[in-house]
């Protein structure tokens, strides 16, 4: 086979070799941008990583077993006061049970915020059920507004049974709501809240 013939063929297994390398490039870069919202949408399907889920219907049953549940709420690079209306409560597991957490915009401007949240112990993240949460989609406060916001959530009866969370008797819901970065927050129009 001659000089040229050879170098053709390299030049088509090199051309071969560049588009593979750029295809796997282009799919590992939109992996890593797909990863989070994945990882949150998995995490809340199975509660995973201390991670609440979100809950269709109350609990079928009430057991005579009661929990502490605690709250703790946070804020991250916002002017916000963020701050949880009870700092306990006792459940019975499976009751479905409210708590109020108050939400203040200390700043001039209106403010979307996204709250993130995750249940201590880890283990009963599979167990910690919201049916209504604040946290379920990004909150526009206006400026100088105070907002109350409900959480109306149970502990699944399969906490009791569960080897890793029937000795457990306390679980801490912990909120921290920082700035909202999705395009639709940044166009929705401001809730004018008034609370107290």
């Amino acid at each position: 086979m001659s000089q040229v013939g050879l170098s053709e063929i390299e030049r088509r297994r090199n051309a071969k070799v560049a588009v593979v390398c750029a295809a796997i490039f282009f799919f590992m870069t939109g992996a890593a941008f797909a990863a989070v919202p994945i990882y949150r949408a998995f995490c809340q399907l199975t509660g995973f990583d201390g991670t609440p889920r979100r809950a269709e219907a109350a609990a079928d049953q009430v057991l005579g077993k009661t929990l502490t549940i605690r709250f703790d709420a946070n804020v991250r690079d916002l002017p916000w006061t963020f701050t949880a209306e009870q700092t306990s409560q006792e459940a019975k597991i499976g009751e479905t049970k409210i708590a109020f957490f108050k939400v203040k915009n200390n700043s001039d401007k209106p403010i979307t915020g996204r709250a993130i949240f995750n249940v201590v112990p880890e283990q009963a993240g599979p167990y910690f059920q919201k049916l209504q949460c604040f946290c379920f989609s990004d909150q526009t406060i206006a400026a100088g507004a105070t907002v109350d916001m409900p959480v109306l959530y149970y502990v699944d009866p399969k906490y009791a049974e569960d080897i890793n969370t029937k000795g457990k008797p306390e679980v801490t819901l912990s909120y921290t709501f920082f700035r909202s970065t999705s395009k639709e927050a940044q166009a929705a129009p401001v809730k004018d809240h008034k609370g107290g």
